[in-house]
């Protein structure tokens, strides 16, 4: 284990060297910041150092302050841990210092890296290095100054544009910015950082001190329009954040009073923002990502994951397509199996289509197209799965099918291969049931786009072979998904606990609520679209398809509404042709459908639940609430089960896989911040009037009478298995 160190050489040209050590990005955790106050006091102090260069161990400079300070700090209210960092070091210890400052930058300079960077006189990398400052992902911003250096470097414009859109740079852009001083070969860095210091200190070259610059600023008015139109675009894309604004107003600060002024304001609004419950929600949602791949019993047993040199896509569809590509944009060879020659080339087709996306948009160069394509074998039989090492099979959700298919599969396929499954609701089991190779069977659930949506759901069986489950893992966090692992049952995880979502929505409906209504408090809410608008883009027929196998799964708690049968008849299928509970222009861009309306009476004829014959009354409130606590209460039964080993997990899922708000945690965070006991009493209300789709789990009710946290550990599962 290597030791977190704060070391300095002090060389015979008087330059001292202090090095970060604290793999594997050299993050500023607290012991590396009083390292460098102590180093720093030292360097001062004696008379054999005429100047500093500041680095980083291991190729890197330095990732950013420590992220679990900031979730000590938000879990315990204590914010000494934070000290006063970005006076008393930044500008007291380093950039007011008697003696210069180089950072010598290589890798990354990110967060409060670039910060302690920026407070530097000046700053030397090489090549490719990446710079940041990408804080408000963590519904924080800068705390050591950087909203006042950025600016004072750059200029207003592209700080504000690094600052809000989390967005990096490379070295060679700063360099061209005035960010960074010199861009040179890693061979070169400390022997030019080190004769750059020594430049400075004997007055070869300026003594800059980034907070006092002005040059690179905008005049004040376009100062202020530059501001006014970035507070519209955040109150545009992020309404209901409030640290995009925060940021901005501390950033105006400097401009107007100064950058010390700006400093002292970004301080004081660090503090307050970093213990808000938008902070609290993205830390969680950033930890809890990077543990989906901790899976108990399976990722502890010392196992490797072998190497996965190509596979095999069954379907050409939508699905198919979009897994292909996943693949092939990460350099694993595909073969595209189709049951005809025509679908096989609407499927290559597909895949053209989306790579071609990526051209059309300056992401990929022609060549690497042509390089990508190349890595697609298109075939109408099996003989090329007899050299493959996983197969991923996504054709129609029909049983029948499936279980043939992987019959063929078992007897073509080598007996390492790994045998996957696309489907999203289907009980492993039955796919299976067929074969004799269970313990090779795995769910490998995309979402749609694949191409695009970053979560892959892996579903276990109570058979699945640990050595599958880490080299799907493996696989995800090659083709750059996150792989949350889950156990089997109808809906798995994510659609199982979304399945009360549309429901919910009807009910509601068929409760005389307008529809438009309920989708505002959604979207309101932070979900990218609401219900019906969300049944418009997936499609009338798959949502019939999957609600059978719920209703039929869990008949105890399902609301069986006719409106989207009816949607058909009349011959409304949403955006696929035009027309659905919205009205879709050739530009996809949706306005409510009047016509809809008649169609919802006759929906509300028919299940005869409105009280009275009249439209229940409710507030938005009440809306969220009956159609997010079923869905919580779902996630509840999930944990209890031991379908999920950890509620992060469900947390992960439902902001990647259905568009929940980051910024509030997931599901179960956010769960928790309302309160087992409100969710739980509301739940039993609305149960006892209209029915089982929200009667309460046991889980739910024990938590809300003993005040445990639902996200809190439950008992040992036998995680995996079908319940």
């Amino acid at each position: 284990m290597v030791k977190v160190d704060v070391s300095m050489e002090v060389g015979a040209d008087g330059v001292a060297i202090i090095k970060m050590t604290n793999p594997p990005v050299n993050a500023l955790a607290v012991t590396v910041l009083a390292g460098l106050k102590e180093k720093y006091d030292e360097a001062m102090r004696r008379n054999d150092v005429k100047a500093i260069v500041v680095t980083g161990n291991g190729g890197k400079f330095s990732g950013g302050f420590d992220i679990n300070v900031i979730q000590e700090v938000q879990q315990t209210g204590n914010l000494s841990h934070l000290g006063r960092v970005s006076v008393d070091l930044m500008i007291n210890t380093i950039e007011d210092a008697k003696k210069p400052s180089v950072a010598a930058i290589q890798g990354l300079a990110l967060g409060g890296g670039l910060e302690l960077a920026m407070s530097c006189h000046a700053r030397i990398s090489t090549p490719k290095a990446l710079l940041g400052l990408p804080e408000l992902q963590l519904g924080i911003f800068p705390g050591f100054g950087g909203t006042q250096r950025l600016p004072r470097l750059v200029g207003l414009q592209k700080a504000v544009e690094m600052m809000l859109l989390s967005k990096s740079i490379m070295s060679e852009e700063g360099n061209k910015l005035g960010l960074i001083d010199a861009v040179v070969s890693p061979g070169e860095l400390m022997t030019t950082a080190r004769m750059w210091a020594l430049d400075i200190a004997e007055r070869r070259r300026p003594w800059i001190i980034s907070l006092k610059r002005t040059d690179k600023l905008e005049s004040l008015g376009e100062a202020r329009e530059i501001l006014k139109f970035a507070r519209a675009q955040a109150k545009k894309t992020a309404p209901n954040l409030p640290h995009p604004q925060l940021c901005l107003d501390v950033i105006e600060e400097g401009i107007v009073a100064g950058g010390l002024a700006g400093v002292l304001k970004e301080e004081k609004g660090f503090n307050d923002i970093v213990i808000s419950d938008t902070a609290k929600g993205l830390v969680h949602f950033f930890f809890s990502q990077r543990a989906t791949t901790k899976v108990p019993g399976v990722t502890d047993l010392g196992l490797k994951p072998r190497q996965i040199k190509k596979v095999a896509v069954l379907g050409g569809g939508l699905m198919g397509s979009g897994i292909a590509t996943s693949l092939v944009l990460s350099n694993i060879p595909v073969v595209l199996k189709e049951v005809n020659a025509g679908f096989l080339q609407q499927g290559i087709n597909r895949i053209s289509a989306n790579l071609k996306s990526r051209v059309k948009k300056g992401s990929m160069t022609e060549e690497k197209f042509e390089k990508t394509m190349s890595l697609i074998t298109g075939v109408v039989d099996y003989a090329e799965f007899r050299n493959v090492d996983m197969v991923i099979e996504a054709v129609l959700e029909k049983i029948s099918l499936k279980q043939e298919i992987f019959s063929d599969l078992e007897k073509i396929c080598p007996a390492h291969c790994i045998l996957a499954t696309n489907t999203s609701t289907i009980d492993l089991n039955l796919i299976g049931a067929k074969t004799h190779v269970q313990d090779r069977i795995i769910g490998a659930h995309f979402f749609s786009p694949a191409h695009v949506m970053p979560l892959l759901e892996i579903v276990r069986t109570e058979k699945t072979s640990p050595q599958i489950i880490i080299d799907l893992i493996n696989v995800g966090k090659n083709i750059k998904k996150v792989p949350v692992v889950v156990g089997n049952c109808t809906g798995f995880a994510v659609n199982r606990m979304f399945f009360p979502y549309t429901q919910a929505a009807h009910m509601l409906a068929n409760l005389g609520v307008d529809i438009y209504r309920i989708d505002k408090v959604i979207t309101s809410f932070g979900m990218p679209m609401g219900p019906f608008r969300l049944q418009d883009l997936v499609g009338y027929g798959v949502s019939l398809e999957v609600g059978k196998q719920f209703v039929t799964a869990f008949a105890d708690r399902t609301f069986t509404s006719p409106l989207t049968q009816l949607m058909i008849e009349n011959k409304r299928a949403g955006e696929k042709n035009g027309k659905g509970y919205y009205v879709y222009d050739e530009k996809r861009r949706a306005r409510p459908a009047p016509e809809v309306k008649e169609i919802i009476e006759q929906s509300i004829k028919i299940t005869k639940i409105m009280p009275g014959g009249k439209a229940v009354v409710v507030t938005d409130r009440e809306i969220l609430e009956m159609i997010f606590f079923p869905v919580v209460n779902e996630a509840c039964r999930v944990l209890d089960e031991g379908i999920a080993s950890k509620a992060s997990d469900l947390d992960v899922s439902v902001v990647l896989g259905m568009g929940f708000p980051s910024y509030r945690g997931g599901i179960v965070f956010w769960a928790d911040s309302v309160g087992a006991g409100h969710i739980y009493s509301s739940l039993k209300k609305w149960y006892e009037s209209y029915g089982g789709l929200f009667k309460p789990c046991a889980y739910l009710e024990e938590r809300a009478a003993r005040g445990i946290p639902l996200s809190a550990p439950v008992a040992a599962k036998n995680f995996g298995s079908r319940l």
